[in-house]
């Protein structure tokens, strides 16, 4: 019978540290930095997002936790994870790029969305930029708007169900759901069925003190949310030790979504994949 050396016994015994005891370290600290943002008045708050895409693996959970969390109808996805292969066989790499509104300080689709629907968009003094679904209403609108965003982070809600054509709705596609502080009902054809749709990095949960959908699922370490105008937080200290890029900051949109890129690699798969996602 083979024996197993005594230090490799000694090896399978030792606690294994995974990256889930990781990940839970790092959503109980963003969770404690939220509850301190949140004692703050909302213009001294500084919502940033940060996304680390060589820890992407897309399994699209923050896919589905954020179209469960919105009750996202067919054709609306707040959160969407491109993807781009480099090379050639045998030296191929690929990139995932998870993706959603960047909340723009300058968003071009304020702009074009309120000169057809003046204060239909919104930009809120903590960094989102906010739909108003009773006044936000029609295609006209929303063509005007999703034009101008460089992002393609516009989606629109034309009144669809899963589950349409068959016996019955099911429950889930019928429940209402909080965004913007809000009740909304999809069933009959009330807002947001008409108006255009996006991530607000859930403004929802922030409010009732929990972090936004996609960065509490995700597991690998991908996703990252809190308060830049907070030194100790840990977008601050992630932002301060990295080296970080944004997207199409050329054309001065000024979005608060922002990847980190460690390596020239990294950074020229990014490029690689916005080539391709425009």
């Amino acid at each position: 019978m083979r024996t197993i050396p005594k230090e490799k016994r000694e090896m399978s015994r030792a606690p294994m540290i995974t990256p889930m005891t990781s990940r839970g370290q790092e959503l109980r600290r963003m969770q404690e930095e939220l509850k301190r943002a949140l004692k703050k008045p909302v213009e001294e708050r500084n919502w940033v997002m940060v996304v680390n895409p060589k820890k992407c693996t897309a399994c699209f959970a923050c896919v589905v936790a954020c179209m469960a969390e919105n009750v996202s109808p067919p054709g609306v996805s707040y959160r969407v994870v491109p993807e781009v292969e480099m090379g050639e066989y045998p030296q191929v790499s690929r990139t995932f790029m998870p993706t959603n509104c960047v909340q723009c300080d300058n968003p071009p689709c304020m702009k074009a969305a309120n000169a057809v629907k003046p204060e239909s968009l919104t930009k809120r003094p903590d960094g989102i930029v906010a739909i108003d679904y009773k006044k936000f209403r029609g295609r006209e609108v929303f063509e005007k708007a999703a034009q101008a965003c460089p992002y393609t982070a516009l989606y629109f809600d034309d009144g669809r169900f899963w589950t349409e054509g068959t016996p019955a709705l099911q429950p889930y596609e019928q429940v209402e759901n909080f965004e913007y502080g809000k009740r909304w009902g999809r069933v009959g054809g009330s807002p947001p069925v008409g108006t255009a749709r996006k991530c607000h990095f859930c403004l929802h949960r922030l409010n009732a003190g929990m972090l936004p959908a996609c960065v509490t699922t995700c597991d690998g370490g991908v996703t990252y949310f809190g308060d830049l105008n907070d030194p100790k937080s840990l977008v601050s200290e992630l932002l301060t030790t990295h080296r970080s890029l944004r997207l199409k900051v050329g054309l001065g949109t000024k979005p608060r979504v922002y990847y980190l890129v460690d390596d020239t690699q990294a950074a020229e798969n990014l490029k690689a994949c916005l080539a391709c996602h425009r």
